[in-house]
């Protein structure tokens, strides 16, 4: 048993299973004070990336398409990489950056030394990377507008947007560092699950146009209803459908969250 697990069993009275506001607001200025060194590196690579797939496929596809539903192919696939942003900002920090403060910097050890539960220490973790992912998944948007993309109003619901989708995968990389033996097992993870999600979201093309089976599997896909909320959003306009794709992300993030709970719990108390 480790030193938390045995702090924990000297304090008889502690809740293990309470969110205290100032736990996760303690948790959370520590990585806020993290970001403030690193905050140039993980911006840049949270926001080019997404729009360097922006810029590749909306003029080198847009070239050979010029629109898809109606729509101009780089405003298609701008609203579309939003959903890119938010996963790629959120999944392989709750992957890497939670594995590596449990295994190698034992600083969740420290952590819960102190009155903080594991349900608050994952939810302050998953709290922090859900606000980036909602900050930087604005980026592509900015871009697609600068050539031409003329929003409505919901666009300023899309943060939201991606704050839930940033909160449904950071807890599932949160999930899968808990499950992982080492750091190359997330290959595994990326290769066979990351990837086809963020193929098969609608994000370059629709996913009308893939084989009948195929389709059926994307709509299960987050980053599926990610993307269509905010193409409503911003080009479209809301309708009924759109508390379905909404309802759908709540789904993942609430379920995400809690088996990442669930499993640091294993790994950190158990």
């Amino acid at each position: 048993m480790n030193v938390a697990a045995e702090t924990r069993r000297e304090l008889p009275n502690k809740k293990v299973r309470r969110l205290d506001p100032a736990a996760i607001v303690g948790v959370m200025s520590r990585d806020i004070n993290l970001f403030r060194k690193f905050w140039k590196a993980t911006t840049f690579s949270s926001i080019v990336e997404p729009t360097i797939y922006l810029l590749a496929f909306g003029f080198g596809f847009g070239g050979l398409v010029a629109s898809v539903n109606g729509v101009d192919y780089i405003e298609y696939v701008g609203t579309g990489v939003v959903a890119s942003a938010a996963l790629f900002s959120s999944v392989f920090a709750g992957m890497f950056n939670t594995f590596i403060r449990r295994e190698f910097q034992r600083t969740y050890d420290a952590l819960l030394a102190a009155p903080v539960s594991v349900e608050e220490l994952v939810t302050a973790e998953v709290l922090w990377i859900s606000c980036r992912a909602g900050i930087y998944c604005m980026a592509p948007l900015f871009v697609a507008i600068a050539f031409g993309l003329d929003p409505l109003w919901g666009i300023m619901l899309v943060p939201f947007v991606g704050f839930i989708t940033g909160w449904g995968f950071a807890s599932f990389g949160v999930l899968i560092s808990a499950m992982a033996k080492s750091i190359d097992n997330f290959n595994y993870v990326t290769s066979a699950i990351i990837t086809p999600l963020f193929l098969l979201a609608g994000t370059f093309f629709p996913i009308n146009e893939l084989p009948p089976a195929i389709e059926w599997l994307a709509q299960f896909n987050p980053l599926y209803h990610c993307v269509q909320l905010v193409r409503d959003l911003v080009i479209f306009g809301l309708g009924w459908i759109d508390l379905v794709h909404l309802a759908a992300l709540l789904l993942f993030a609430v379920v995400m969250w809690r088996l990442a709970i669930w499993r640091q719990t294993k790994q950190l108390i158990d």
